[in-house]
């Protein structure tokens, strides 16, 4: 759609008023002209870091690493160097493209995308086409979708490549009438000269291709200036996305590319002893082949029903898997083992000890998981949703003993992730299936499989000890303890190569420096400690949504919640007083004055306040909580009903937000992430596998159960640059909901969440390890 109301501009740009809000607009950065038929322009920028908020209180914390390197300035220094890799093109149709490396899992991001290109081109968003690059392994470490971080990342470069594509047309189109590049405006994809003469930047950009590549410079269009950029646009692909006509990957058809399914054991990561019918089974309706693969056995036939029917009938021995024995009381007993120690002594002052546990909790997307592979003696090509696709391009080269070179990953757009497309095991496993077939497949794995086969959030303790005296808070200490979290996805790769320039002493692992990356307090409570142990358990584990910060952060508030009790203050008034982030104070303010703090409520209803600063973001959230039994003891059918939130407000300061529009959204939807883990949603564990079979099983947020009133203040821009925002709103939601329900009941909840204790359903049979499929959706659709 074209932009209304835009005014011509100048290739020369004015200089904004004076604030912070204007200093990309005033800086010239370093592009290239690539050598291309077409105008193509490619950016190379560094990074940049953010300082931390002064002390303020009488026992003032020094700042945390986090605060002065956080796990986005570790991904954007070491994504720099492969920067002048990402390029715009303009064609001769007048549109421009962008592939853009990193993945669409409904986050928005295309969207955001183009709306820099827009932008900086003077051309109508619907001009803007983005797709998502193929695996380039040439990116090296510029092609991961993960810690909030694509908008931080991709802000400068994207905008500056389309500044310099706009100045070559316009330098262009000067020496082709023979005036000053001075004299000409562009609006809506047209080069102008007054009215006298005037050219499409289609009609333009062969003769503004360059036959070689190119340094040259540009100035970025100020904030001032913006007509696209910090308004509330739609997403460029939700009329395909309501209509039904966006592609994901099972929608895409790839000859003789025949659905594929796999029988799988009955704890995780078992393995295949003996297959004792495969015979029999590749002879039934519609199949033409079964194969043995590492953790199962797959059947490949005509449709999806026929390969549910053969792998049911499948006999199989089976072998043991890697955490036979464990389930929720055995995980949970090793956790409080491994606890580190507190190492400040309460001596003269008082105490509050708290412990708080967190269930292991599913990573599975709305999307079934699913994969495409044509895997051929000499080559193969891969089509599946991935957020680390160099990766995923690297190993499944490795496995099917082929040349990294040889392998063709395509990106295609996820129905979601949670954290589960940042592993590529599902394209891996269609790419097994394939070599070992001799034939194309089409993978897609039950529901039942990512529950018990997937990814899980794992289980994690976290201790929490505050000192206190003559008003002040002396200490806090945080002892964060988890089942091993995987980060074998390019995370890794990146702290190996910017381990020099990383605020971090000692030897830590991967996850504790990713921990320390990510985790901050930020109230001055004077000596401040949060560590991570972990224990070497052998779950399909990954980092959910916001990673450890949801635990992390509601273990926090809730005790600073105690702290404000013990010390007879609100906790509005406690917080305000020890916060030392200026953005985090003006946030609450405003949420207290949105949300009306303190407005009157009958007994078993209360409001809680939750605060996090992270990925260079603010966010407060408010909520208000009905726990009386005539809510909680609420009757609906296959569901958990418990306490349910009735008012929720998040207030965000993204930076800069790009799209106000999406940017609520991202906080919505992290709410609603947030209510699930904090009142429904988690997996019980029993004899090495999860119970919960389906989603039917594992309660996330229902619409019964979503808040009537949920509202997003986006604050004003704080700052010239995004901040991330995908994960943001999750640990503050969760933690206003966890307070707001202790000062609901009257007493401070150690469990989440709240329902774990209670299993609400009859577990799906683990043989065979797909049910058989419904037949009755129109009877128990509601």
């Amino acid at each position: 759609m074209a932009e209304q109301g835009r005014s011509p501009r100048s290739p020369e740009r004015a200089s904004g008023p004076e604030g912070a809000s204007e200093g990309l607009g005033r800086r010239r950065v370093l592009a290239y002209l690539l050598a291309a038929p077409t105008l193509a322009v490619a950016v190379r920028l560094g990074a940049d870091a953010a300082g931390a908020q002064p002390a303020q209180a009488a026992v003032p914390s020094p700042p945390q690493p986090e605060e002065l390197f956080d796990l986005g300035d570790m991904q954007n220094l070491a994504a720099a160097p492969t920067s002048g890799l990402i390029s715009v093109q303009v064609h001769t149709d007048g549109t421009a493209s962008l592939a853009v490396p990193r993945a669409e899992v409904g986050q928005g991001m295309t969207t955001a995308v183009a709306m820099m290109v827009a932008e900086e081109l003077d051309l109508p968003l619907d001009r803007v086409k983005v797709t998502l690059a193929d695996a380039r392994p040439e990116l090296v470490m510029n092609q991961l979708t993960a810690g909030s971080n694509s908008m931080r990342s991709m802000y400068l470069p994207v905008r500056t490549a389309a500044a310099v594509a706009r100045q070559r047309l316009v330098a262009t189109a000067a020496e082709q009438w023979g005036v000053p590049a001075s004299e000409l405006t562009t609006k809506d994809g047209v080069v102008s000269y007054g009215t006298a003469k005037s050219a499409t930047y289609g009609s333009l950009a062969t003769a503004a291709a360059a036959t070689k590549t190119t340094p040259v410079t540009a100035q970025l269009k100020p904030p001032s200036q913006f007509t696209v950029l910090g308004k509330p646009h739609r997403r460029v692909d939700a009329l395909d996305i309501v209509t039904g006509r966006k592609r994901f990957g099972m929608d895409l058809q790839v000859p003789d590319a025949k659905p594929t399914m796999v029988r799988r054991p009955p704890t995780i990561n078992g393995t295949v002893v003996a297959v004792h019918n495969a015979d029999a089974v590749q002879n039934m309706p519609g199949i033409t082949d079964v194969a043995t693969i590492k953790h199962g056995v797959a059947v490949r036939g005509e449709t999806f029903g026929q390969c549910i029917d053969a792998l049911r009938a499948l006999e199989v021995t089976w072998g043991a898997g890697s955490v036979d024995k464990e389930s929720d009381d055995t995980v949970l007993a090793k956790l409080k083992a491994a606890a580190l120690p507190m190492t400040v002594p309460p001596l003269l002052s008082k105490k509050i000890d708290a412990e708080f546990t967190f269930a292991f909790a599913s990573n599975s997307p709305l999307e079934p998981d699913n994969a495409i592979a044509d895997v051929r003696p000499d080559r193969a090509e891969i089509w599946a949703s991935l957020k680390s696709p160099i990766v995923a391009q690297q190993e499944i080269a490795k496995a099917l003993g082929l040349g990294q070179e040889s392998v063709t990953v395509h990106v295609v757009p996820g129905g979601g992730s949670f954290g589960r497309h940042l592993f590529h095991d599902v394209a891996a496993e269609a790419a097994e299936i394939s070599q070992k077939m001799g034939k194309p497949v089409k993978l897609s794995w039950s529901r039942t499989d990512s529950f018990r086969q997937g990814r899980t959030h794992p289980m994690c303790v976290s201790r929490v000890r505050a000192t206190y005296a003559l008003g002040n808070v002396l200490s806090f200490e945080q002892r964060h303890t988890s089942s091993k979290t995987d980060f074998g996805h390019g995370l890794g790769e990146m702290i190996s190569a910017t381990a020099a320039q990383l605020p971090v002493a000692g030897n830590l692992t991967f996850a504790e420096t990713i921990f320390t990356l990510t985790q901050s307090s930020p109230y001055n409570f004077g000596v401040t400690t949060q560590l991570l142990s972990e224990v070497p358990l052998e779950f399909n584990t990954g980092s959910m949504r916001n990673i450890y910060s949801p635990n992390v952060v509601c273990a926090q508030e809730l005790v600073v919640d105690q702290l404000a009790a013990k010390m007879g203050k609100d906790p509005v008034a406690f917080r305000r007083e020890f916060l030392r982030d200026e953005r985090l104070r003006a946030v609450l303010d405003k949420a207290v004055e949105v949300g009306e703090w303190g407005r009157e409520l009958p007994a078993g209803v209360a409001q809680g306040i939750g605060l996090h600063a992270e990925y260079r973001g603010a966010v407060a959230s408010l909520v208000e909580i009905d726990c009386r039994p005539e809510t909680v003891d609420r009757k609906v059918r296959d569901g958990v009903t418990g306490p349910r939130v009735t008012r929720a407000l998040l207030v965000v300061d993204a930076g800069f937000a790009i799209n106000p529009r999406g940017l609520e959204a991202q906080m919505m939807g992290g709410f609603i992430d947030a209510m699930a883990m904090a009142l429904t949603s988690s997996l019980h564990i029993k004899d090495g596998i999860p119970l919960e079979g389906s989603w039917d099983n594992y309660f996330y947020t229902r619409q019964w159960n979503a808040p009537l009133d949920l509202r997003v203040v986006v604050m004003p821009p704080t700052s010239d640059k995004p901040s991330g925002a995908g994960e943001l709103a999750v640990a503050p939601a969760f933690a206003a909901i966890a307070c707001a329900y202790a000062r609901a009941v009257g007493a401070m909840p150690t469990s989440f969440p709240i329902n774990h204790s209670t299993l609400s359903f009859e577990p799906l049979p683990l043989k065979p390890s797909t049910p058989q499929s419904p037949t009755d959706g129109l009877d128990r659709a509601f």
